[in-house]
């Protein structure tokens, strides 16, 4: 088993180079409105989060119990955990439509492709996506849901547009991460307080980074 080792992050470096049942709405952090980045985060770029996982003492993603193989080599490969209830982010390949390849923080461990990402980047828009290694599909926000799925993430695409585009910010003091799509301009939050099938759901909905919620932390995967 590969054995997790953190390191601060230096912002400066890095600048350079079934259908589901749909929860009761709970007491969290809400947005309506267009988001901008919020003091003290700092947009991140392919080099600067090349320069995360290419660095030796970057967070490494610990392998689930008894699991020994190698969880993958690509150093643009991922793991996402979340700032508020510390479990990976994992794609719900084997849930029903219209919620099928939900994203959830509900991994208590890595356990392989389930809770693995390719964060590719887009010069042109200066923008990433995020393909799950579960199922080969790229991260897109649901704004024409309703209610309190709205603006959920799924793992549904097989091509990019705006629906799948996410700016990745960094906080240098807190060496944590958060997510703004594109598409509405707002950061994805983890939903804590939901129950059920939604529980621990991936929204893009908050206008700030207010706290936990839409922070996370990356782990490489790589060997």
């Amino acid at each position: 088993m590969r054995r997790t080792t953190s390191v601060l992050l230096s912002l400066s470096a890095l600048l350079a180079a079934s259908a589901l049942t749909v929860p009761t709405a709970v007491a969290a952090p809400r947005a309506d409105g267009p988001a901008a980045a919020p003091a003290g985060w700092e947009a991140v770029d392919a080099t600067a989060l090349a320069r995360i996982t290419g660095d030796a003492d970057a967070l490494r993603t610990p392998l689930a119990a008894g699991n020994t193989s190698a969880a993958a080599a690509e150093p643009e490969l991922l793991a996402v955990q979340s700032a508020r209830n510390s479990r990976f982010v994992a794609t719900e390949k084997n849930y029903a439509e219209p919620n099928t390849g939900l994203q959830r923080a509900r991994s208590t461990e890595f356990g392989g492709s389930w809770e693995s990402y390719a964060f590719e980047w887009d010069e042109a828009t200066q923008t990433y996506a995020l393909r799950s290694l579960a199922n080969n599909r790229y991260v897109a926000v649901e704004k024409n849901y309703t209610g309190s799925a709205q603006n959920v993430l799924r793992a549904r695409s097989t091509s990019v547009g705006g629906w799948e585009r996410f700016v990745l910010y960094y906080n240098e003091t807190l060496d944590r991460w958060a997510l703004q799509s594109t598409l509405n301009g707002l950061f994805v939050a983890m939903e804590n307080g939901y129950t059920g099938s939604l529980q621990y759901a991936l929204r893009a909905r908050s206008t700030d980074v207010t706290g936990s919620w839409e922070e996370f932390v990356l782990y490489d995967i790589g060997a």
